[in-house]
């Protein structure tokens, strides 16, 4: 114990020894069977602010996994992932403070507030600028599983230990104090660390600090003691592991210290990969400030090369080297430029992230040039027809952008990073940064941005900065003008998209005039093209709304904005425009969905295959013009052959959106759709239906709230059934639908109304839906319907147009009935929660008055709920039913599959009643499209 306190008073007094930073002196114990590490850690606060601090605050980001409620619980959430919620106190993190001194023993008042994972200390003395104040911690930190950020203790009991320390929030002027959200952003300054760690020898710990010293306390061989020491850094990871998994690769720049797992490649070419990686980035940015680097497995899987992680392992479709390279080369360049460029990680992060993309997209056109974005699969014959096959591998940064940009639901480079949704943080934004100063430099040329972007490294490594001086430094390299690639590009949310208004003949020149579509002020390239061969390019000054430049027209056939794709443009297909001839660009036809390919007018087939039970299967093809990215105009036409009713069926649609970039009305959707299938044995109905939809959204596209209102008219014509001559077999209604839901994991609230109208009946109804998943995982989902009839001039016995108790007519065709007309048998008992949403078919099972009915369900164990409604049913010359079910209810996937079991109702105890298993209802969604909602919806 003596000489425990020796060391970490003799790295105390060696920091002493740093006037320009804050110093950490830590002293650590890991205890494995606790998972606990026990601290006593002497900070010294040098404020190097103008401002005279009366308290300090303090990240304490161990503890952001205390309970269900803290910040971090609260993104989890957010991100439908809900492992955290339902995890056991003893697999979650917590730091327990025992006590905060002063250097002369005082106890200091300390605080964490709302934010359980920030500490406001108050000194027991101002702390005046450019002076320092030292003071003591005494803590515990439980680490947790790893299973939440990939950082923790692991199912082996090995430590990948990141924010395990208490450290110095930043004040320069203001305090940069936040929560941490499990976005990689904790903003620190560099601070001088000396670590003296001890744990059991059967361990082996591996930093990027320097290694001063390890050895045995008092000649115990159990426990094994590890000194470290490290000036301008930004922060202190360590692992600890019982199997070494690290090896290093030494280069002439640096030593790679790196666990990444090895995609078949042999440890020669393994180093000569690091080595490129390592040389590349030094020509690039300038000579890395320390002597390794240190690389894990947890930090690539946390930011990965999309595309690449979705592999198997056993899947290799680039030649070898390639994914090791990518892979590495990701990994390296995001430590180098994070712990060298001192961005707020929070606010002003775009920068770091856009010169890494940028770096990656340099290395690949240095390295693989002719790379595609599928690798050799480019080259297979059932492929390479397709303009996937086509696609080079750096305009995947344009495409996933544009993914997002297609579904309006992009968002600003300078938007703070936890307002980002998961997919613009993880990919868009940093592909879009990335794109935009290729875009940069291709309009400056002259390697003006690779010349700034050393120069700004080289003047500002280790020292706190703002990307605005970045802006300066590109500034000064160029005479063309760069304001607007930081304000119009960088700072604001709006997309891109030129057109070419109009072309007109001067002699031997011609006149192009172009359109900026968007409210912006941004420069393009015009090509002049004869057949695919560029025979001229130029760039435009920057044009906010519509400029003409005239340039030779020899030897040009046709016109194209952004031909080559340097710009991550909105919208390519309106950039061409043919001197000769009709068509702007040719059609072109493919089997199955593709890519985008901005030089033709694409048309797709694409096999379809559809099941109910009077057409049985039926079996087509899709025309259509729907790419792999969405389109504003979107139409699709279905004809199919049915076998089982031996005719011809399907369904055609056409369908506009309009986005709106700023305002709560995001989008307004017109469009018209209509099918012919069959809705009983040998009868077919025909729908057609126009629409017009408002969709309505909050500022903060991480807040679910959302409206909608629609308005529709459905036409429905069916053929006269024989057998049923109480109803007329055609019929309109006029619908208006409002909806407003606010979905969340925690809490989740739906609330709709609807008005309908024809000339037999008017109704209203309202449906309400609450869920609630409380603290001690007890989930409780309450829905509240009720709907009456304004007039109806329908006969008492003919139900058809009537609210339902437990299974709805649809007479607007809406749900996926796979046995619509089905009242007894297996496709009878398909179950859609509409209406009054019982499971029970009781008597009265219609409305023709009013009713109003309350479904609930809460979980026994797991997927296991009960389940129970009561409702009131009011039919003329009938007076009002009460009505009430319970029973069991299996939620295998919920609202996808799921089971339900009666057990008793107004009918008794249903189990003893014949024929038991024709009560029992399902709930059996098989719609890839509605299928693929439970995976996107955690990343948009």
């Amino acid at each position: 114990m003596v000489i425990r306190y020796l060391i970490f008073l003799t790295f105390f007094c060696w920091t002493l020894s740093g006037t320009a930073q804050h110093t950490l002196s830590i002293d650590a114990t890991l205890d494995p069977i606790k998972k606990t590490i026990s601290i006593k850690q002497r900070i010294t606060y040098l404020n190097t602010s103008k401002d005279t601090l009366n308290e300090i605050f303090l990240f304490d980001w161990g503890n952001s996994f205390s309970s269900k409620t803290t910040p971090l619980a609260k993104r989890f959430a957010e991100n439908y992932d809900s492992s955290f919620h339902f995890e056991k106190d003893k697999d979650r993190g917590r730091t327990d403070i025992e006590k905060i001194f002063s250097e002369s023993q005082t106890p200091l008042q300390w605080q964490r507030g709302e934010q359980v994972d920030i500490l406001r200390i108050i000194p027991n003395s101002p702390v005046l600028p450019g002076s320092s104040y030292t003071f003591n911690l005494e803590y515990t930190v439980k680490i947790p599983d790893d299973k939440f950020t990939r950082f923790g203790v692991s199912k082996d009991n090995d430590y990948k230990l990141r924010y395990w320390y208490i450290s110095p929030a930043v004040y320069d002027g203001e305090w940069h104090v936040y929560s941490n959200k499990n976005i990689d952003d904790l903003y620190l300054t560099p601070s001088e660390f000396s670590i003296a760690f001890h744990y059991p020898s059967i361990y082996t710990l591996t930093s990027d600090l320097d290694l001063v010293s390890e050895n045995f306390i008092n000649g115990n061989k159990n426990i094994k003691t590890t000194t470290l020491f490290g000036k301008d850094r930004m922060s202190a990871d360590i692992f600890i592991e019982k199997n070494p998994t690290f090896e290093t690769v030494e280069t002439d720049k640096i030593n790679v210290v790196s666990n990444l797992q090895t995609r078949r490649v042999n440890p020669l070419l393994q180093a000569v990969i690091t080595d490129r990686v390592v040389h590349f980035l030094n020509s690039k940015l300038g000579p890395y400030p320390f002597d390794k680097i240190l690389l894990s497995e947890a930090d690539y899987k946390n930011n990965p090369v999309y595309g690449l992680n979705q592999l198997p392992r056993f899947i290799s479709p680039f030649p070898d080297g390639f994914e090791r390279d990518i892979e590495e080369l990701k990994t390296i360049s995001r430590q180098y430029i994070n712990n060298t460029l001192i961005l707020d990680p929070r606010k002003d992060y775009w920068l770091q992230d856009a010169l890494q993309i940028y770096l990656m997209m340099e290395y690949v056109n240095t390295y693989y040039p002719k790379m595609k974005i599928i690798g050799n699969l480019s080259d297979w014959w059932v492929i390479r027809w397709s303009h996937v096959a086509d696609v080079e591998f750096n305009d995947q940064y344009s495409i996933l952008y544009q993914n997002m940009a297609r579904q309006n639901i992009h968002q600003s480079l300078t938007m703070e990073k936890d307002s980002l949704l998961k997919f613009n943080k993880n990919i868009a934004n940093g592909y879009y940064g990335g794109s935009g100063l290729r875009y940069l430099n291709e309009f400056l040329g002259d390697d003006v941005v690779d010349r700034s972007i050393k120069e700004f490294y080289s003047e500002n490594k280790l020292k706190p900065v703002k990307s605005s001086e970045f802006e300066k430094v590109v500034s000064k390299n160029t005479t063309l003008p760069v304001n607007w690639f930081f304000e119009d590009f960088v700072d604001t949310r709006s997309t891109i998209d030129f057109k070419i208004k109009k072309v007109e003949k001067l002699g031997d020149s011609l006149k192009v005039f172009i359109r900026n579509k968007r409210n912006t002020q941004l420069p393009v390239s015009l090509y002049g093209l004869n057949k695919k061969q560029v025979v001229f390019k130029t760039w435009t000054e920057p044009i906010d709304s519509i400029t003409s430049i005239t340039i030779p027209s020899k030897d040009i056939r046709k016109l194209a904005l952004n031909y080559e794709g340097e710009i991550p443009e909105y919208d390519r297909k309106n950039n061409f425009k043919n001197l000769k001839g009709l068509l702007n660009k040719p059609i072109q036809f493919r089997l199955f969905r593709d890519m985008e390919d901005p030089n033709y007018t694409q048309v797709f087939f694409m096999p379809i295959f559809q099941y109910n039970l009077y057409d049985g299967i039926s079996a087509g093809v899709r025309l259509n013009n729907r790419t792999l990215l969405p389109t504003p105009l979107s139409y699709s036409v279905s004809p199919q052959y049915a076998a089982r009713s031996n005719s011809i069926v399907g369904s055609a649609s056409i369908r506009y959106t309009q986005d709106m970039d700023e305002d709560n009305l995001y989008a307004m959707r017109y469009g018209f759709a209509g099918s012919y299938n069959s809705y009983d044995k040998g009868l077919f109905y025909r729908r057609f239906s126009p629409y017009i939809t408002f969709l309505f959204r909050n500022p903060d596209l991480r807040n679910n709230k959302r409206q909608y209102l629609n308005l529709r008219t459905v036409n429905v014509h069916r053929d006269d059934d024989p057998t049923d001559t109480k109803q007329e077999p055609n019929y309109d209604v006029f619908n208006i639908q409002y909806i407003y839901s606010n979905s969340n994991l925690i809490n989740f609230f739906q609330a709709s109304g609807d008005y309908q109208i024809s000339s037999k009946f008017s109704k209203v109804s309202v449906d309400l839906e609450y869920r609630r998943l409380f603290l001690n995982n007890r989930q409780l989902n309450l829905r509240f319907y009720a709907g009456m009839f304004l007039f109806n001039d329908t006969r008492d016995d003919e139900d058809y147009f009537s609210f339902a108790l437990d299974r709805a007519v649809d007479y607007m065709f809406d749900y996926n009935y796979y046995g619509r007309s089905e009242s007894s048998g297996l496709f009878s008992q398909q179950l859609i929660i509409a209406e009054g949403g019982f499971k029970s078919q009781l008597q009265p099972a219609f409305a023709n008055s009013w009713i109003t009915t309350i479904n609930a369900n809460t979980n026994i164990w797991r997927w296991i709920y009960a389940y129970g409604d009561v409702g009131l049913v009011h039919n003329h010359n009938e007076g009002v039913s009460a009505v009430f079910d319970s029973g069991i209810r299996l939620s295998l996937v919920a609202d996808y599959f799921e089971l339900y079991f009666p057990v008793y109702s107004n009918l008794g105890f249903e189990p003893g009643l014949p024929h038991y298993d024709e009560r029992i209802r399902f709930i059996v969604t098989l719609s890839p499209k509605t299928l693929m909602g439970l995976f996107t919806r955690k990343w948009y």
